[in-house]
């Protein structure tokens, strides 16, 4: 039990325990590298719910407190993580009965013609209660340089939705920070149903490095020493330039040295006549792998580096 009624309290401990949501801090602690101010702000948070949750059990507490989110940050920065593990620790808590996520764009809630708009935001509203609603790129939901734009007709819906049964559902809206803050200009009332803003910073250089070290391990890969001097390069270099996603850029960076270590490992092989390799050639990121990246030649296409 963690209440106890004869003297009117409770253990906040014993609640902490039974719900397991330590475990799912430090799991989000493991999971990304940085982000302190961001990680900070979910021990706040539920600090707040732990709180609420002995207030009910004490009966101090009887309204519902309003948890929609907002996250604002470039891409690549963990806002998709944080919001699982945001649902684990409501669901752990029993503010939502599931404690899943159902991630969306415009796309997936706007229709192209009358009447196409309300079943499409329905359908995912339906698919997401008990749950997480998390609407990615939000702004994208108004523009009303459109007259024939249906996205004003879908915010209304999940306006409704988010007020009467903010018991059943959590609604996390993400984006960039300036595209955000317009849109919760142009529209109050989704404003005033956003009980918590978190902003995603940037990943700092050495911080990208380590992601980047991080990803290779769990893909069984690792960088030889002059590699590594490489990368940290690179990773300078491409913050300069243009669509720039964080730790997304840096997935894709390693998916390109992969394939180039692939094929000059395959290359290799062809000229000696012989195709036995051993694990650590087949594990191994070499510099040549990174180096050969049109990134090196000053190129700033994005797509191409």
């Amino acid at each position: 039990m963690t209440t106890d009624k004869s003297n009117n309290s409770i253990n906040l401990n014993k609640i902490m325990d039974d719900s397991q949501v330590n475990q799912i801090i430090e799991q989000l602690d493991h999971e990304l590298i940085g982000l302190t101010p961001v990680k900070k702000r979910i021990k706040e948070i539920a600090a707040f719910l732990v709180v609420t949750r002995a207030r009910k059990e004490l009966g101090i507490e009887s309204s519902i407190p309003s948890l929609h989110m907002c996250f604002t940050g470039n891409p690549g920065t963990g806002k998709t993580t944080v919001a699982l593990r945001m649902a684990e620790i409501l669901h752990r808590l029993g503010y939502v009965r599931k404690g899943h996520v159902v991630s969306v764009t415009r796309d997936d809630l706007v229709g192209q013609y009358i009447g196409h708009t309300a079943p499409k935001t329905k359908e995912i509203l339906k698919k997401a209660m008990g749950g997480v609603l998390f609407i990615d790129e939000a702004y994208y939901l108004y523009r009303p340089e459109n007259e024939r734009d249906y996205g004003q007709e879908s915010i209304e819906i999940l306006l409704q939705v988010m007020e009467n049964q903010r018991d059943d559902l959590v609604v996390i809206l993400a984006g960039y920070k300036d595209r955000m803050n317009t849109f919760f200009q142009s529209n109050p009332g989704m404003s005033s149903r956003i009980a918590h803003h978190i902003d995603f910073p940037d990943y700092e250089d050495g911080e990208l490095f380590e992601i980047s070290q991080k990803m290779l391990l769990e893909m069984k890969y690792q960088m030889s020493d002059e590699a590594k001097k490489i990368m940290v390069e690179y990773i300078h270099l491409r913050k300069q330039q243009p669509h720039f996603a964080n730790a997304r850029s840096i997935r894709n960076a390693l998916d390109r040295a992969r394939l180039r270590q692939a094929n000059r490992i395959f290359a290799t092989a062809s000229k000696l006549q012989d195709t036995l390799v051993d694990i650590n050639s087949l594990s191994t990121i070499d510099a040549e792998d990174l180096s050969s990246s049109r990134i090196f030649n000053n190129e700033t296409d994005s797509k191409k580096i």
